[in-house]
């Protein structure tokens, strides 16, 4: 399974890991993602992986 967000799309970047004497390493930030259920206009129930940030935007859309 793809570390993605499925609604943003957001994945993995790279970069690097900085010691106090400077020597460079490769690392990857991977997004903050959540299972959470959603259910569908039909009534079932379905399982996404999604960011945190959207996670927070989608409630406020739906509590507004």
């Amino acid at each position: 399974m793809s570390r993605r967000c499925s609604v943003s799309g957001k994945g993995p970047m790279v970069g690097n890991n900085v010691s106090h004497a400077h020597n460079k390493t490769k690392r990857r930030f991977l997004p903050n993602l959540r299972t959470v259920r959603i259910k569908q206009e039909d009534g079932t129930t379905k399982k996404i992986k999604i960011s945190a940030k959207e996670l927070r935007t989608m409630r406020k859309k739906a509590n507004a």
